[in-house]
């Protein structure tokens, strides 16, 4: 091997070399009588901490909501639905069981559905009144979970499933109703008979159970009625309105699609709970990216206390910078010290704050409960909420996307003071000194 000649310069120092980064990290140390800018960057690091850590702990805690009520409301509701021709069709029993073999299917109901006006307790109100198969209750976790023993056993017992009704709690409150107590519905439409339609129809029932969906709208809304007693009622006597479907996924709906259309076959309209709750879910996607946007912005807000801290930085250091431009540093060596030195604090406080919104995030149950217990005030209502504590949802996603957005504008912020500082001119810089 030939040895280097002798005197020949020695090989220049790459990029972000280990003197750059030393230089970089002494800056941020030094203290403020040496020209440092500790309290600045401190100040700049808990800025950011906070920031990220509320952005991670306010989508969490969006996003626990969000699953919470999309959860009640589609266990209430079906999240597929199957209408057109095949719901009058001679073998549309055939094409029920053909639909309960399609993998991921969880359960398949047909209901009817029909507006009728409530009267009790000398109170007048509108529901809606769903027919449906008592077995059928059990596809409802919350509604089913929320039941007595004794409303279970009696709904659907006797001549087309009897007299027995259920009706949701809210409306139950609202009218001043008991289990027992009589009930009145009446139909503006009513049913066929010889003579044809008879009009409007009026029935008292009783009211053999309450329940609690988790949704106060559809408590107050919803009454249950056997499925055939509804259609009798009703005058839709052997008429389905829809066969509603639960699936294993919901949340990936869309897979099961073309199953269930081969399963229902030809003359069949598919719809999805997207369909059916598409205000809702539109309204939650909005609200989700405008927070998004701006608690952003707050992580970006927070990141732009670096540029003052690197300013001031390179403000004290310029006789350093002058000193080592003149023994052979070069303008980028530069930039690159004081963009680490920024960098450095954004790398430092997205990784606190990363770790105290998670924190957070997965122990807001006892931290919900330790601040009533402290102040004596109930935080979160289980009565109007039917939760008993904060929902938070950490999706990993949201986490990578609030770590790299901190991060490029915790470089952003670095960039300018630090292109400043590779611009001064070392003669200039001495020139006072």
């Amino acid at each position: 091997m030939t040895a280097a000649p002798l005197g020949a310069p020695p090989k220049p120092a790459g990029a972000f070399s280990a003197w750059e980064i030393g230089l970089a990290i002494r800056y941020l140390r030094a203290k403020r009588k040496e020209g440092g800018v500790a309290t600045i960057a401190i100040i700049s690091f808990v800025g950011i901490m906070l920031a990220v850590a509320v952005l991670i702990s306010v989508m969490s805690i969006m996003a626990g909501f969000r699953s919470e009520l999309l959860g009640r409301m589609l266990s209430f509701n079906g999240h597929m639905y199957v209408q057109g021709e095949v719901l009058g069709a001679f073998d549309r029993d055939a094409v029920l069981e053909r639909l309960k073999t399609v993998p991921g299917v969880v359960s398949v109901s047909p209901l009817t559905e029909s507006q009728a006006l409530v009267i009790a307790g000398g109170q007048t109100t509108g529901a809606i009144v769903r027919g449906l198969r008592p077995q059928d209750i059990d596809t409802m976790s919350y509604v089913s979970s929320s039941m007595s023993a004794e409303a279970r056993a009696s709904f659907g017992r006797g001549d087309y499933g009897g007299d027995n009704v259920l009706i949701g709690q809210a409306l139950a409150d609202s009218l001043g109703l008991r289990t027992g107590d009589p009930i009145q519905i009446y139909s503006p439409t009513g049913a066929d008979s010889a003579f044809g339609n008879l009009g409007g129809l009026s029935k008292t029932y009783i009211v053999g159970g309450t329940y609690t969906s988790g949704a106060a709208d559809y408590d107050r809304l919803f009454i249950f009625m056997p499925l055939e007693q509804a259609q009798l009622f009703f005058g839709k006597e052997g008429v389905w309105d829809v066969i509603e479907m639960k699936v294993e996924h919901p949340d990936r709906v869309a897979d099961y699609i073309e199953p269930v259309r081969g399963a229902a076959g030809p003359g069949a309209f598919i719809q999805d709970w997207r369909d059916r709750l598409a205000a809702f879910w539109g309204a939650l996607k909005v609200e989700r990216v405008a927070m998004s946007i701006i608690l952003g912005l707050v992580v970006a807000i927070a990141a732009m206390n670096i540029i003052s801290g690197i300013v001031m930085l390179v403000k004290n250091k310029g006789r350093d910078i002058a000193i080592l431009r003149t023994i052979g540093a070069s303008p980028s060596s530069i930039l690159r010290i004081f963009f680490m030195a920024g960098a450095t604090i954004g790398v430092a406080g997205t990784l606190a704050g990363l770790t105290l919104g998670l924190l957070f995030c997965l122990n807001i149950g006892p931290i919900q409960h330790f601040l009533e217990f402290v102040t004596g005030v109930q935080l979160f209502n289980a009565d109007v909420y039917m939760l008993d504590a904060i929902p938070a949802e950490v999706d990993p996603v949201d986490v990578f996307w609030v770590a790299v957005w901190s991060l490029v504008m915790s470089c952003v912020a670095s960039l300018p003071p630090s292109w400043s500082a590779s611009r001064i001119d070392p003669v200039e810089a001495l020139r006072y000194e």
